[in-house]
């Protein structure tokens, strides 16, 4: 599972978490909330290993060696408990009248205070399913906790979310996940700057991207359009856009590099320096791009990838609003 000194970022819940550790005034209940891969299950697990640790003395966290850090590293601790939901997109009550079932029998362990259930995908409860929940929440047993994960607090209910600790998990600095990715994932810097511009803080969606064979090439195909399209005749400009246009689930990720690569460009023009560019590795691309357009030329673009991104929230036909981009990228 890992421990807290594992974990990159979220200093502040840590702290949070581990003055719970440290003065034994665990509550029954902690709903952590954020964005998909913002760390909320590296979180709920680091907290449910340092409870159950053995070995940690009066440190405020696991100390990964005794037996039941051992158990909760390779998922086997019998009374660190994940609970899955049957549907893939529905945490339903009888998922819900189950745990309740289970939150009655005592621990297994003979070293555990506690029987602790993370529950992944929080916000799938509907209504009932989270009124099932709340009579636990209210009268737990004294050896139990829930870790409630969600990626919307706001569609837990008022009921819940009071009888939960609420933890709000904030984006990390970039200069972290960009660390992170170089040191432990063996990214070159100038790569892990663009997965960090793409992942907005999110560490988890960060490495998620790194071994993305679709997020590589929509990069190598969203490279040779930007490199090529000025030269390009308006056919060719049309089969790319009507080829973008295929890729419902990528375009929202075209128009962010799109946006990158003008931002670079724009900045290059003023400044001429290529260490404050976030595409080091295509400073010759993005040089002759400068060259070629003008200050009002790259704003027109900008503005257009915005206007694009807009229509395709409108439900404009994206082949429309693909082809009208890419035209607006060759003639400026």
């Amino acid at each position: 599972m890992g421990t807290f000194r594992d974990i990159v970022g979220h200093e502040r819940t840590i702290s949070q978490l581990q003055s719970v550790v440290r003065s034994g005034k665990v509550s029954h209940a902690y709903l952590f909330a954020g964005d998909p891969g913002m760390g909320k299950r590296t979180l709920a697990r680091a907290f449910a290993q340092t409870l159950q640790c053995t070995g940690r003395g009066e440190e405020p966290d696991a100390c990964g060696r005794c037996a039941a850090c051992r158990q909760a590293e390779s998922d086997n601790h019998p009374d660190i408990i994940t609970w899955h939901h049957e549907k893939p997109k529905t945490f339903s009550v009888d998922d819900v009248r189950a745990l309740v079932e289970d939150v009655q029998i005592k621990p297994f362990a003979e070293t555990s205070s506690y029987k602790i259930y993370i529950l992944p995908d929080a916000q799938m409860m509907n209504q009932q399913a989270q009124n099932a929940l709340l009579k636990t929440l209210e009268e737990p047993p004294e050896y139990a906790i829930l870790l409630l994960l969600t990626t919307n607090a706001d569609a837990m209910l008022e009921t819940i979310r009071s009888r939960c600790i609420v933890m709000n998990l904030r984006p990390i600095p970039g200069e972290k996940v960009r660390q992170f990715l170089v040191e432990k994932c063996q990214i070159p810097d100038y790569e892990a700057e663009i997965y960090e511009a793409f992942a907005q803080n999110n560490l988890g969606r960060a490495i998620t991207l790194t071994s993305s064979e679709d997020f590589r090439l929509m990069m190598d195909n969203a490279f040779e359009i930007l490199t090529n399209i000025k030269s390009w005749p308006e056919s060719t400009v049309i089969t790319k856009a009507r080829a973008l246009a295929q890729q419902k689930a990528l375009i929202g990720d075209y128009l962010d590099l799109f946006t990158i690569w003008y931002r670079d460009v724009l900045l290059f023009k003023a400044a001429m320096d290529p260490d404050a560019m976030i595409l080091k590795s295509h400073v010759a691309e993005i040089r002759r791009a400068a060259e070629l357009s003008s200050y009002a030329g790259v704003e027109t673009i900008l503005s257009a990838i915005e206007r694009a991104g807009k229509r395709l929230t409108a439900n404009v036909t994206a082949e429309l609003v693909m082809e009208l981009l890419l035209l607006t990228m060759r003639d400026n």
